[in-house]
């Protein structure tokens, strides 16, 4: 069935600041190819690269294509110059102390703090907000390679008890574990095969959350996620008797999370399909259980539109929707025998609402205005009170809390500011520091723009640009990122790996591609589906723009993007090669005729339609990286990033995409792949990880784009 590949001798090395290749050949390791042919909708499709999507844990072929793969890449990035600075930046830009959001439970105040460069955040509580902190779970002691991590922790109503979901090697599935908050020891609650889950406390006796049932043995990584349901865990019980609260056999492919109102009062669970956030919803009566059990009543039917629970008081339910309010409004409903007491609170306005909250006696409403965040308070009844003064571009999050709190705690980030934590005192609108960073580096050295360029059919598209300002007005070597996808607003944030491209002397650039959400749904359906080719010409655009307004040279512009976004990085590689100088794909998915396949792959079909539905095939087949790779053609220097335990976008993807496309022997410029150990999607991997791949990665990119590293 296979039949063996010549071996590739395809890259050179080339050394950026001679302007010059030299003589020595990266010697590509030999990829086996196969001979599979499947005829779809009646054209022949080819996939010799079939077997690469096996999982590398069981595969010893595709363990040892990883191996070699490393081999090579590695020996091509240690003769990198810039890596040494880039790594000791990075590690010195991260060595900070971070903390997390403050929660706040009975008298209680759970948080985490990162003291710098350990690989994974501790949390603590304090007894009272100016109590002595007291460690309760340091995660850095699970693993000696630092990649098992704290992901999810909720306290108890009254903070007795704390849930809190373990994450191993970077994989989607959780283990659900208690711990005593008063003595700090871990109790014997143990549970598995969550993913994609909420965890929703009623009262200290136990929580809702969501499982799937528990995979084939050796399939935990690769079989598609059916069958979620919804279920109680009563505190001090085993797994096993956890109980069935709500489900849908006859609809596999619909999951369920549930949240539980403040108070205790009701738990609202939230059904979906896939990724769109198009929801139904149903109310349990908590107070009602013991008579009627888990019984859920039907609130919103037809999977037509955004409902995302905010919380309530007595009987009525506020909630966030884009029914008839495509950027967003808030309304409320009244729980009674009709539910037809609907009502808008905050009608729709021209920004777009992303979340809300009821903290204290008001509301507090959450707005994206051209990607960066507008925080304001109303009251009950919908009248503005306050808008919040943030520190000018940048992202606002948090604003939790419960009716009745005196008090919310957010967080404020921008390019060049890490987060600090803010309390608002919601009586007297006072706001105070909780935890700000100190800092290694000046920010008011660099300036933070947004542009707006035209896209190819005229739609006007915003970008965020971020310089020294000494080197404004100067054409610098750039790195534009984008995504543009499943409805996910890119909004600005610090990042210690792109402060030291800054700092090198590079130019960051962030561009809101259609297909997210950064102007609510309109935005994103323009970038999805048949619609998804816009995106890519929205980025080619940014491009062609900031060459063309004097930001990068030509030959200077290198592009980067994960998970979606590594989709987007394939495919304007493959349709304008001649743009970029160099191009670093994350856990892309690489291959849109098979996506829905795998995990949670059957998700995305939301957003990238039906490979088997011949209208959404062809849109498929007609941008697919894997697929249109140009034999030949002279590409940029690529630089494919993935790990081997991702369960979330299998690296068979990576495997299939960097082996054709070093099989096509695309011009001179190297084309390799970085497969990362334990480290899955990139949520929970440890500092030291993030330390060493954000060096590799910049090292790269700057080696082809010019940028010369300080010395």
């Amino acid at each position: 069935m296979f039949r063996q590949a010549p071996l590739l001798a395809a890259a050179l090395l080339f050394d950026s600041t001679a302007g010059a290749q030299n003589v020595k050949p990266i010697a590509y390791p030999e990829t086996t190819r196969g001979d599979v042919v499947e005829t779809q909708f009646g054209e022949a499709i080819a996939d010799p690269y079939r077997w690469l999507e096996n999982d590398v844990r069981t595969d010893s072929k595709v363990a040892g294509w990883v191996q070699r793969q490393n081999v090579v890449t590695n020996a091509y990035l240690g003769t990198l110059p810039q890596r040494d600075w880039f790594a000791a930046r990075i590690k010195a830009l991260m060595d900070y102390e971070r903390f997390g959001l403050p929660q706040k439970a009975g008298a209680h105040y759970f948080y985490t703090r990162n003291s710098g460069l350990q690989n994974q955040a501790q949390l603590f509580v304090r007894d009272g907000l100016s109590g002595t902190p007291r460690l309760l779970i340091d995660p850095n002691g699970w693993a000696k390679d630092g990649a098992t991590a704290l992901d999810d922790w909720v306290p108890s109503d009254k903070g007795r008890f704390l849930a809190y979901s373990v994450q191993d090697g970077g994989s989607d599935w959780r283990t659900i574990r208690v711990l005593d908050v008063a003595s700090g020891k871990v109790m014997a609650d143990d549970l598995h095969w969550a993913k994609f889950t909420d965890i929703a406390w009623i009262g200290d006796e136990g929580f809702l959350y969501s499982r799937f049932p528990k995979p084939a043995e050796g399939a935990e990584f690769q079989s598609r996620n059916f069958n979620q349901a919804l279920y109680f865990h009563r505190i001090g019980t085993p797994q096993e008797q956890d109980q069935l609260v709500f489900a849908t056999p006859d609809q596999p492919e619909v999951g369920h999370t549930a949240k539980v109102t403040n108070g205790g009062r009701y738990a609202v669970i939230t059904s979906s399909k896939g990724t769109d956030a198009r929801f139904e919803v149903r109310v349990i009566d908590l107070a009602q259980r013991k008579k009627k059990g888990w019984l859920a009543q039907v609130l919103v039917s037809g999977f037509d539109h955004k409902w995302q629970p905010v919380d309530a008081i007595g009987n009525r339910l506020w909630f966030v929707t884009d029914e008839n309010a495509p950027r967003g409004k808030l309304v409320s409903v009244r729980l009674t025998a009709s539910h037809t007491d609907w009502t808008d609170v905050v009608p729709q306005r021209d920004e777009t609402l992303e979340r809300a909250s009821i903290v204290g006696n008001k509301l507090i409403l959450s707005y994206l205005k051209d990607a960066s965040t507008r925080a304001e308070v109303y009251d009950l009844t919908g009248r503005r009170a306050k808008v919040l003064t943030l520190n000018g571009i940048g992202t606002a999050s948090g604003f939790t809390g419960k009716p009745g709190d005196p008090e919310t705690f957010y967080s404020f980030t921008s390019f060049n500011q890490p987060a600090s934590i803010r309390r608002l005192d919601l009586r007297s609108g006072a706001s105070d520091v909780f935890a700000t960073p100190k800092l290694t580096f000046n920010p008011a050295e660099y300036a933070i723009e947004q542009r707006f360029y035209q896209s190819k059919d005229g739609t006007r598209v915003p970008l965020f640009l971020i310089r020294r300002k000494d080197l404004v007005g100067k054409a610098v070597p750039t790195l534009l990122y984008g995504y543009g996808g499943f409805d996910v607003s890119l909004t600005p944030g610090f990042s210690a790996t792109r402060m030291a491209w800054l700092e090198a002397g590079g130019a960051y650039a962030m561009a809101n591609l259609r297909g997210g959400g950064e102007y609510g749904k309109a935005w994103h359906d323009a970038g999805r589906r048949a619609n998804k080719q816009n995106v890519f010409d929205d980025f080619i655009a940014a491009g062609e723009f900031l060459i063309k307004e004097g930001v990068t040279p030509k030959g200077g512009l290198t592009i980067q993007g994960g998970s979606n976004g590594g989709l987007l990085v394939g495919a304007v590689t493959n349709q304008r090669p001649d743009l970029f100088a160099a191009a670093n794909a994350q856990v892309g998915v690489m291959d849109m005729l098979r996506f829905d396949r795998f995990t949670a792959g059957r998700y995305w079909t939301d957003d990238y339609g039906f490979p088997g539905k011949e209208a959404d095939w062809k849109v498929l087949r007609a941008y697919s990286p894997y697929h249109n790779i140009r034999s030949g053609a002279d590409y940029p220097a690529v630089l494919v990033t993935t790990a081997d335990t991702d369960d979330r976008v299998v690296p068979g993807h990576s495997f299939k995409y960097t082996a054709a496309l070093q099989a096509a022997q695309a011009g001179p410029r190297p084309h390799l792949i970085r497969i990362e150990t334990r480290a899955g999607h990139g949520a929970g991997k440890p500092t030291d990880k993030v330390v060493a791949e954000g060096a590799d990665i910049l090292a790269f990119l700057a080696q082809w784009s010019g940028l010369a590293t300080p010395k």
